[in-house]
């Protein structure tokens, strides 16, 4: 059985109180948390950071007090782990990879969850929630 790793995280803000999250429609059709392969010789952080940027221009701060790792299998013959961070975003410009992503919002915790497509993604975000508002 062939072993892959991805990297990602659930990206955040706060504005006036109110904490957004990262969701980005991806040209598959599906609603999902950025994530995505890591490369040689590349840290799980370096992943994250790179795959945040590649998918939405954002620099990110990563937060690696909150680890969730999802295991599925994406084909016949392989097992794929997905581990998430926490991160926030430390610049502005956003914009959606024209390759891979179509649209990318900032939601509420209700409206992300309500859009994201798989289960896992949304189980991931509830942890996430849950995490950050033990934090206060």
């Amino acid at each position: 059985m062939k072993q892959e790793f991805s990297y990602g995280a659930v990206v955040y803000r706060t504005i006036d109180g109110k904490r957004l999250y990262l969701i980005e429609k991806m040209r598959q059709g599906h609603f999902s948390l950025p994530k995505g392969h890591i490369e040689p010789g590349e840290t799980p952080l370096e992943c994250v950071r790179r795959e945040i940027k590649e998918e939405t221009n954002l620099d990110v701060s990563v937060d690696t007090g909150f680890a969730h790792t999802i295991t599925y299998s994406p084909g016949k013959g392989v097992t794929k782990d997905v581990t998430f961070y926490l991160a926030t975003p430390t610049s502005t410009d956003l914009r959606a990879q024209p390759e891979e992503v179509q649209e990318i919002f900032f939601l509420s915790y209700e409206e992300a969850l309500a859009v994201l497509t798989h289960a896992s993604d949304k189980e991931t975000l509830v942890r996430a929630e849950f995490f950050l508002s033990r934090r206060r």
